[in-house]
């Protein structure tokens, strides 16, 4: 069993957190979906926690708010246009402004959700736009399409990529031929650096699932699945997803540090990667199951190798590491949530309770949303899914109650499509 998985053992690699206060991107300070914040409630009453107030007018999406230095991000999709809105802490509009087109293929609406970092706004839409603005008033001081630049396609559910900050650097996966990640400079969006593409066999034609007469090599597109960075070794090293690959990349030139396998069959890697200690877990629906794959730095390559596999097929909900837990939702065949063993890859228990969704952790609790619209706090160290209050945040939707909760100060912030909703979590 790797080091870093033993009880009482240190961690082998630190994720980066981003310099900014608050919730100031995607999945939070460190992107792990984990909250440092502490007085809140342990439970809810009949009816959840109180609401303070609601801010319609957001547009049709799945993105998460970010919540910084006062202020609120987010985008949504209004007819032609992606539009992204600064909101202040009372839901009123501060100003708006737009980011390119919006989706309207399969499942129409906005994405991703913003960054924010140095006083600016980095946000890409569901074409491979990558923007920067300045967060005080919206003004838009460069773009680049990433897959224009780095000869990159377009996916089957449009790029859902949430930018990552890294310095001076602005991290995208375009996939393509050109470049399977990047760097653009933040102030300017002129490239920096690129890693090569990644050339794999295609078996299939993604645009009709049908095999292809004789499989082809080609440059793989990018994924669903946005990145995570962290130090290992004396590397900074930045872990993602493409369509059919997890992957690893040194932070400071691009340069590829390890591949692994990750064939799916609508080639969907939906979750942001989960460090754990010295490894790194990835799952998806049609996976043949979630990994964790330990890493050995060995001076400037990195060495990966498979600890164990199990059943967790989470989609797009995300997985938590709490202690010595991977929490998620499974997906495929098992309409629920659970918790996998950190060191054996075994399910420790399964409830079909709560239907699957998203979540996030702060306090000891679990803050677990379902797609079918049930907002529910789950004990985190229970040995079971035990629920400390739950309430009915959407009654009229489609099975796609999807953008993640979002904690900061004090505040639970929830999205469906068109209306943020805020309430007050704080314990008196």
């Amino acid at each position: 069993m790797p080091n870093a998985l033993r009880a009482g053992a240190a961690p082998a690699a630190v994720l980066v957190a981003s310099r900014e206060p608050g919730w100031p991107q995607w999945r939070g300070p460190r992107r792990d979906g984990i909250s440092d914040e502490k007085g809140l409630l342990r439970a809810w009453g009949e009816g959840g926690p109180r609401l303070l107030w609601t801010a319609g007018g957001m547009g049709r999406g799945w993105s998460s708010p970010i919540v910084t230095g006062g202020s609120i991000y987010i985008t949504g999709d209004v007819d032609e246009d992606l539009w992204v809105f600064a909101l202040d802490l009372d839901g009123k509009v501060r100003w708006k402004t737009t980011n390119g087109r919006s989706w309207r293929g399969s499942y129409p609406g906005a994405r991703a959700s913003c960054t924010f970092d140095g006083g600016r706004l980095y946000h890409m839409n569901a074409h491979g736009r990558a923007a920067c603005f300045d967060a005080r008033n919206g003004r838009e001081l460069w773009a680049v399409n990433v897959l224009e630049r780095f000869g990159g396609r377009n996916i089957t559910w449009a790029i859902s990529e949430n930018l990552l900050l890294d310095g001076e650097r602005v991290i995208v996966s375009p996939g393509g031929a050109k470049a399977l990640m990047a760097a653009l400079d933040r102030t300017t969006g002129q490239t920096l650096w690129t890693s090569p593409p990644l050339e794999s066999e295609r078996a299939t034609d993604p645009s009709s699932r049908a095999a292809l007469p004789q499989p082809r090599r080609e440059a793989e597109s990018t994924g669903y699945a946005s990145p995570i960075l962290f130090e290992m070794g004396g590397l900074r090293i930045i872990v993602n997803a493409s369509s059919r690959h997890l992957y690893a990349v040194d932070a400071e030139d691009g340069r590829l540090l390890w591949t692994v396998p990750f064939p799916t069959r609508y080639e969907v890697l939906g979750i942001t990667p989960v460090l754990a200690g010295d490894a790194v877990f990835m799952t998806a629906p049609d996976s043949g199951g979630g990994k964790l794959l330990r890493m050995r730095v060995e001076g400037r390559d990195v060495r990966i190798e498979h600890v164990w596999t199990c059943d967790m097929d989470t989609c797009h909900g995300g997985v938590l590491l709490v202690g010595e837990r991977l929490w998620g939702s499974w997906y495929r065949h098992f309409n629920g949530w659970g918790a996998i063993d950190l060191r054996s890859g075994a399910t420790l228990f399964r409830s079909r309770e709560l239907a699957m969704g998203s979540a996030i952790f702060a306090d000891g609790r679990l803050y677990c949303l379902s797609q079918e619209g049930v907002m529910a706090l789950v004990v985190g160290d229970a040995d079971e899914f035990r629920t400390a209050g739950r309430f009915v945040f959407q009654q009229k939707h489609r099975r796609d109650v999807w953008a993640h909760p979002v904690i900061c100060d004090g505040r639970l912030y929830l999205r469906y499509h068109d209306t943020l909703y805020c309430y007050d979590i704080r314990s008196p």
